[in-house]
């Protein structure tokens, strides 16, 4: 299937666009490609602005296709995304990822200076990147290096630690301040301490956006607004924790209790 075109000249999204954060998926489906089974069938749910949305299900249940549907690496095979109310699929993929922010599981770091990872486009000053690094808790590590903003990295960040390499993604998050934050099993692979420095900033820097967090660890989830559970590629529940926690025969509460014993 050909990609879509990074920008359709006559049809482009507002600049502030989006201004709400208000995601939604309506009748939404779509499969790898052409002739597999459906990955994600007839999904349909609203996340008002500013929510913080936990996504859990088993391995294989359809999480991160999710997010390569909001991205659009994959593209709908029936159904909408709308994120203030514009369908994404009428805008080219510049328009569209440009617009929304993600942490994922795998940084996503090349080989340039600390500052071309942060900022690649040049649309932001030193004293803003230096910003993003303090919140990030990375500004001292990065003042230790001779070249400051101009160090160094290695391909696929190699000379950075795993944490380190999460807190880049999290300080490039945090310069972008896009109205949309996607975490896609952020911190799955990480140490714990580092785990907790994402958390708490996540929820002070990105207290006015929408963020979507795919989660492995079911503990970075429980005090969001609303837990979705994803089976088999179809919404199974869509509540807050306390509710789903509350019916003992939930799919949210049958997880953690496999969590908890897991881990006894």
């Amino acid at each position: 299937m050909l990609e879509a075109a990074n920008v359709i000249e006559d049809k482009r999204p507002e600049g502030a666009w989006p201004e709400q954060g208000v995601v939604e998926f309506k009748n939404y489906s779509t499969r790898y490609r052409e002739g597999l089974d459906l990955a994600l069938k007839d999904l349909s749910f609203r996340v008002a602005p500013r929510q913080k949305i936990g996504i859990v299900g088993r391995t294989g249940a359809g999480k991160s296709s999710m997010t390569l549907a909001l991205f659009r690496i994959i593209e709908a095979a029936s159904g909408q995304i709308l994120i203030d109310g514009e369908d994404i699929s009428k805008y080219g993929l510049f328009d569209v990822r440009s617009k929304l922010s993600i942490i994922p599981q795998d940084p996503m770091l090349f080989a340039g200076s600390v500052r071309k990872n942060l900022d690649p486009f040049n649309n932001y000053s030193d004293q803003d990147i230096w910003r993003a690094l303090e919140q990030a808790h990375l500004a001292e590590y990065i003042r230790s290096k001779d070249e400051r903003l101009e160090f160094m990295v290695s391909q696929s960040g190699e000379n950075f630690s795993a944490g380190q390499r999460q807190l880049i993604c999290l300080a490039r998050a945090l310069l972008k301040h896009a109205k949309v934050l996607v975490l896609d099993e952020a911190t799955a692979a990480i140490d714990n301490a580092t785990d907790e420095i994402i958390q708490q900033t996540i929820r002070t820097e990105f207290k006015d956006c929408t963020v979507l967090t795919i989660a492995h660890r079911l503990n970075t989830v429980i005090d969001s607004d609303m837990i979705l559970v994803i089976d088999g590629g179809r919404l199974a529940e869509y509540d807050t924790p306390q509710n789903l926690l509350a019916n003992k025969n939930s799919i949210f509460t049958k997880l953690i209790n496999e969590t908890q014993n897991n881990s006894a």
